[in-house]
């Protein structure tokens, strides 16, 4: 089982204006595990297949993963941001099952719990 250290997103939908809704970021660094690594490529009507991985990513969660579990937007894995599609909860650890390439809000630097 390979080891995991990076980056998790954690997004925040606030409202800036009437109507009008933007995600705050904020990132925490976790340790854990890569239970399943895995890609696949479907072939879809756009130009270009699109590209994703399966994976699983196991993280020993913090106080504050364990009660926003539910506002995780991406996993930093491999060099790319990737799109955290499920989460399941195995207390002291969150399973994190990732999907397409992250292409939404980020923040600049991460914090360290």
């Amino acid at each position: 089982m390979a080891k995991f250290h990076g980056r998790v997103g954690f997004g925040e939908t606030v409202e800036v204006t009437p109507g009008v809704f933007t995600d705050t970021i904020v990132e925490y660094a976790f340790y854990g595990d890569v239970l399943q690594n895995r890609r696949s490529i479907r072939q879809t009507e756009n130009l270009n297949k699109d590209f994703s991985v399966g994976n699983s990513i196991s993280i020993v969660a913090n106080a504050y993963a364990r009660g926003n579990f539910f506002a995780i937007r991406y996993v930093e894995w491999a060099g790319e941001l990737w799109t955290v599609t499920d989460v399941e909860v195995h207390l002291p650890r969150l399973v994190l099952q990732l999907g397409e390439v992250y292409n939404g809000p980020t923040v600049g630097a991460a914090v360290t719990p």
